[in-house]
C-alpha cells in the first residue's frame, strides 16, 4: 500500500466570524464549537488514520505561529506558511512538492481546517475508501455529503454511474461540479438524489494531481516546477516561496482542475459534518432554552427568542424584547447584527481598520 499523507488548508481569515475571528487568530484556531480549535478537532480526527509526521498544515505567515500553538503534536517542520495567498489550486501544488519530496509514490488527502465532524469511525472509514480508490487508479476523489436541504450556500457535485466498491462503500463518476444554485435548483437536486454537497474534501496520487495541473494549469505548474527545482538544488523552502510564490496563478482548484477533470470520482459521506461556515450555524450544535435562544457564554433573557449570544468568560450578555439577533461580545469588539444579515459580517469587515480585523 502506498505512503498516505493528508494536508490540511489553515489560511482562511474568518471574517463571517468576526469579532471573535480574526486575521492571527480566525475561526479554525478558536473553539467556535466543541471544547478545542476547530484546526485541532481536525487533526485530532486523524488519530489512529495517519501518523502525525504524515500530517502536513498549510497555512499563512500572520497564522503561521498560531497554528503550531494548537498543533503541538505535529513536527513544527510539517506547519508550512504561504508568503501570500493563492487560491487553492497553488495550496494543492504547493501540498504536492511537500510530499512528493517525502515519496513520489504517495497519496495525499486535501481537507479543510475548520468543518465539524463528530463520528470518528464513519469519518476515517470514508477517508479510507477515498485513498484506496485514489491508489487503484489515477482518479482525483471527493468525498459529497448527501444534502440534507435545499442549501444555497454550498456547491454541487452530480454523481453518475458507479464505478465500484471499496469496502463496501460505492465510488461514483462525477457528471459535472455545480455553482452555488437558487433556490428553486437546489429543490431540484435534493428531489433527484442525485447530487452532494461539495465539502471541499479531495484525495488524490501525487502523480494524478501533477498530472492535472500539467494539464489544466501549465503556467501554475511551471511555477511550481521552478520551486521543486530549486528546493532540489538545495534551496531553503521559506526564501523560494517569498521569492517565487506570489508570481503563481492565483485560482481555485475547483475551478483549475475539478470542473475539467474526466477522472474526478466522489462517494457519499456517512458521517455527520456541518462547515459551521457563519454565526448562525452554532445554534445547531449548543441546547436552546423554550423560546429557541442559544447562548455560549452567559447571558440573560427576557421576552426574547430565537437569539444567538457568544460571550467572553466573565461578560454577562442581557436581551430584552429582542428577536432573531447574534451578539458576540469580545474585549475590544461588539457585534449586533439580524440572524438572516450574518452574511453581511465579511462585508463590514472589510471596512474596518486593520487593528479591528
Amino acid at each position: 500500500m502506498a505512503n498516505r499523507f493528508v494536508v490540511i488548508m489553515a489560511g482562511g481569515k474568518g471574517e463571517r466570524f468576526w469579532p471573535a475571528s480574526r486575521l492571527k487568530r480566525p475561526k479554525h484556531l478558536l473553539p467556535i464549537v466543541g471544547d478545542k480549535p476547530m484546526l485541532t478537532q481536525t487533526v485530532d480526527r486523524l488519530d489512529g488514520f495517519i501518523e502525525p509526521e504524515n500530517i502536513f498544515v498549510i497555512t499563512n505567515v500572520e497564522q503561521l505561529e498560531g497554528v503550531r500553538e494548537v498543533c503541538p503534536s505535529l513536527p513544527k517542520e510539517n506547519v508550512v506558511a504561504e508568503p501570500v495567498g493563492r487560491d487553492t489550486a497553488a495550496a494543492v501544488g504547493l501540498a504536492m512538492l511537500l510530499i512528493k519530496e517525502k515519496d513520489p509514490d504517495a497519496s495525499l488527502a486535501m481537507l479543510p481546517a475548520d468543518a465539524l465532524i463528530r463520528d470518528l469511525s464513519g469519518f476515517q472509514k470514508a477517508l479510507d475508501v477515498a485513498f484506496l480508490a485514489s491508489e487503484e487508479r489515477p482518479q482525483l476523489v471527493t468525498i459529497g455529503i448527501t444534502p440534507t436541504e435545499p442549501a444555497t450556500g454550498y456547491g454541487y457535485i452530480q454523481k453518475g454511474d458507479s464505478i465500484g466498491e471499496y469496502k463496501g462503500a460505492e465510488v461514483f463518476k462525477v457528471v459535472e461540479f455545480k455553482e452555488k444554485p437558487a433556490l428553486e435548483t437546489a429543490k431540484m437536486y435534493l428531489e433527484s438524489g442525485d447530487y452532494y454537497w461539495n465539502a471541499g474534501m479531495f484525495v488524490w496520487s501525487v502523480r494524478a494531481i501533477s498530472d492535472a495541473l500539467t494539464q489544466f494549469t501549465p503556467n501554475l505548474k511551471s511555477g511550481l516546477d521552478e520551486i521543486e527545482s530549486r528546493m532540489k538544488g538545495g534551496g531553503d523552502l521559506d526564501a523560494l516561496l517569498a521569492e517565487l510564490y506570489p508570481e503563481l496563478e492565483k485560482i481555485s482548484i475547483d475551478f483549475a482542475v475539478m470542473e475539467k477533470a474526466d477522472n474526478v470520482v466522489t462517494l457519499a459521506a456517512t458521517f455527520d459534518w456541518d462547515d459551521v461556515g457563519a454565526w448562525p450555524a452554532i445554534e445547531r450544535h449548543f441546547p436552546k432554552d423554550a423560546n429557541g435562544n442559544v447562548a455560549n457564554g452567559e447571558a440573560v433573557f427576557e421576552e426574547c427568542s430565537g437569539n444567538i449570544v457568544v460571550g467572553e468568560k466573565g461578560h454577562l450578555v442581557a436581551l430584552i424584547g429582542v428577536d432573531d439577533l447574534i451578539v458576540v461580545n469580545t474585549k475590544d469588539a461588539t457585534l449586533v447584527c439580524k440572524k438572516d444579515e450574518a452574511q453581511k459580517i465579511k462585508d463590514l469587515v472589510k471596512g474596518l481598520s486593520p487593528n479591528r480585523v
